[in-house]
């Protein structure tokens, strides 16, 4: 299969979004070699506790040692390969496998064995590492965000996010206490289609006021004083935000791209437009406990940073001004999980927290009247993509318009450009072509 030939500069083959072949080379290329996010270190704080995810497709386990330590394991057991842990996330001084009863440490070694007699003659011996939960290869952690590799070379994860871990920054130094948590549940939904798909649609400026358009037409119809204290009107201000004038999007909406398929989508929304209702107080004791902690110049250049949504290729998605994160999980060529998850910013108002609760559950839920929009496109796109009318899909929207940027990437002429679909494709062809 010559791969090569898909990805031209101002166009990819349909093929790489319903090929069951290319899928699978996409696992063995892309999410095998590259750092894939895990999760936060707050969904492990005691030691025991457990979260299980999955890397191409095969299950791991992120756990918290007894030294305080964090592991990223195969959910394996040694003897017979039955999956060891299976609910998503708790806690559990040891690990016992259902099947035959090995049990295990939480750093995944084997600490015993029933009926110990009958391995007598065998090499199984409780410690011994051939029997254990094997550790994955490499993993490595950034502000409380914990990836893993599959592979055992290759980048380092600074390496890998560049100048992107400023997204990561940006979301933490929001904390006035300087640390954040996982909190308040996970919101899943399956879309029909393709796991690329929903990584160009996040930071693709073009199809708000295309896509949206009955959120836009209820939001403008909203009486203003309805909500006036929390994430309602929040909401409706989002939503009517989708429908600015393609002037908005040209003159004022930035986009940068990096290597390794990382974008941001900028200059959206100041948190005096967006983040605070109005008559909210929250935001004002929010604003003083960080000055507090951080004084007013600190606090000023932190809340002055404009990033909407920021891409990590190939893994998650998130937004730090509203402080949530998508988590997208390739399950078939043309199946995707998105996991969401929301973050609580240690020494805030709590209030600020419902409101970040509130708002996933108006823009990014499985019931928002603005995902239903998005998860229809992509099953369009996904049948579409069935026909033989067209071979190539165009990605040459501000081509030749990108400008290197000066920490080394490149910025859009507008955040109208498809640069970020091009930069991930071109980090998607270093990857299958390696």
């Amino acid at each position: 299969m010559d791969v090569e030939q898909l990805v031209q500069a101002d166009r990819v083959h349909r093929r790489v979004y319903n090929d069951t072949e290319i899928f699978e080379l996409e696992i063995e290329k892309i999410f095998s070699v590259a750092w894939i996010y895990i999760g936060h270190v707050s969904q492990v704080q005691n030691p025991g506790d457990f979260y299980c995810t999955d890397i191409a497709l095969q299950p791991v386990v992120m756990t918290r040692h007894s030294d305080g330590e964090i592991k990223v394991l195969f959910n394996r057991c040694g003897h017979r390969g039955a999956q060891v842990i299976r609910p998503e996330n708790g806690s559990s001084e040891t690990y016992r496998c259902c099947y035959h009863g090995w049990e295990y440490d939480t750093d995944g070694t084997l600490i015993a064995v029933p009926r110990p007699r009958g391995y007598e003659k065998s090499a199984v011996q409780p410690g011994d590492p051939a029997y254990g939960m094997t550790h994955v290869p490499r993993m490595a952690e950034y502000r409380g965000f914990v990836f893993a590799s599959l592979s055992p070379t290759g980048p380092t994860l600074e390496e890998f996010l560049g100048p992107i871990a400023t997204s990561i920054d940006d979301l933490v130094d929001r904390a006035p206490d300087g640390e954040i948590e996982v909190a308040g549940g996970v919101a899943r939904h399956l879309y029909q289609g393709n796991w690329k798909l929903v990584f160009e649609n996040l930071c693709d400026g073009l199809h708000p006021n295309c896509v949206h358009q009955s959120s836009i037409e209820a939001a403008n119809q909203q009486d203003d004083t309805t909500y006036s204290d929390g994430a309602g009107e929040i909401g409706v201000r989002q939503m009517r935000q989708n429908g600015a004038p393609w002037e908005f999007w040209e003159d004022q909406v930035g986009l940068w791209a990096y290597r390794f398929g990382h974008s941001y989508l900028g200059d959206y929304h100041d948190d005096a437009k967006l983040v605070a209702a109005r008559n909210d107080s929250s935001f004002d004791d929010y604003y003083a406990a960080m000055e507090a902690a951080k004084g007013n110049a600190r606090t000023q250049e932190i809340l002055g940073v404009m990033r909407w949504n920021t891409n990590i290729y190939p893994t998650i998605s998130f937004m730090s001004q509203f402080r949530q994160l998508r988590v997208i999980r390739p399950v078939s060529v043309d199946q995707t999980e998105v996991l969401g998850f929301c973050f609580r910013l240690k020494g805030a108002p709590e209030k600020m927290f419902h409101d970040t609760i509130r708002f996933a559950n108006i823009t990014n839920a499985v019931a928002s009247p603005v995902l239903t929009d998005d998860l229809e496109t992509y099953d369009r796109i996904r049948r579409g993509l069935m026909t033989d009318g067209n071979d190539w899909i165009a990605t040459s929207r501000g081509l030749g318009g990108d400008a290197p940027d000066e920490d080394g990437g490149w910025c859009a002429e507008n955040g109208l450009s498809e640069l970020h679909i091009r930069n991930m494709f071109d980090a998607w062809s270093h990857y299958m072509t390696d």
